[in-house]
């Protein structure tokens, strides 16, 4: 059974220290309240949104790196489209099917580790494959925006916040403590994100008529749903045969 879901000394929840629950509770309703008003007359809540209200957006789409790039920009935009919106795109995905080949080497790594400990059957050969076709798309992506005169190691805003929310993914994967099912709940999560970002990307290439481009994203699209479907089919495996091995160690 995984180390996981065995019972142990966890202090965390409240009924662990009835005698100080209720001197907590109070703490958290005393310095938590919302309106509670900051020395200068405003509350909390106010001065957050004033700084959400003031704040520059994160970071900005580079200017194209070469003339041939700036003129291409130049005439998209004479012709009413926004290549700015395409390239941060095309660099989200970029940043994100890089982060996903070091989520899958991670997951490899884990399940090298503790693939046989935990009992759980994992296709080492599928999650290599799910692995180099995550490289293969970072590949395509890479030309595809030096194909618009754009630099593919430039971070765009979206591939920044992609960036961010991806630590906590990477995070669970590494850490030696998590195990196969919680590793693959978080692969799960990343490849549910990922097609959603590969339909819209789609989309906007439809929109600015790049047929091209379209048809190899339409191609990545049915390769990372392949890849979730995969993804979720272990994960719900994983979980049953945790459940199974539960109910046989308490008879």
């Amino acid at each position: 059974m995984e180390k996981s879901t065995k019972m142990g000394s966890n202090l965390t929840g409240i009924d662990m220290s009835p005698i100080d629950s209720k001197a907590m509770i109070e703490g958290a309703e005393q310095y938590t309240n919302i309106d509670q008003k900051h020395e200068d007359g405003y509350s909390y809540e106010q001065i957050r949104r004033q700084y959400i209200q003031d704040s520059d957006a994160v970071g900005s789409v580079p200017l194209p790196g070469s003339i041939k790039g700036a003129f291409k920009s130049m005439m998209d935009k004479l012709k009413g489209n926004n290549p700015e919106m395409l390239i941060n795109k095309l660099g989200e995905r970029l940043a994100f099917e890089r982060t996903g080949v070091r989520f899958y080497e991670s997951f490899i790594l884990k399940c090298e580790a503790k693939l046989k400990e935990q009992g759980i059957r994992v296709p080492m050969d599928e999650l290599r494959e799910i692995r180099d076709e995550e490289l293969e798309h970072f590949q395509m992506l890479k030309k595809a925006i030096e194909s618009m005169g754009a630099d593919p190691t430039a971070m765009t805003p979206d591939a920044d916040v992609s960036g961010v929310a991806a630590m906590g993914v990477q995070q669970v994967l590494n850490d030696p403590r998590t195990t196969i099912s919680q590793c693959l709940q978080m692969l799960v999560i990343i490849e549910s994100t990922d097609n959603a970002a590969w339909e819209v990307l789609i989309k906007l290439t439809e929109d600015l008529g790049l047929d091209d481009m379209t048809a190899q994203f339409q191609q990545a699209l049915r390769q990372e749903e392949s890849h979730l479907h995969r993804v979720k089919a272990w994960y719900e495996e994983a979980v049953r045969t945790q459940a199974k091995k539960s109910m046989s160690m308490s008879h």
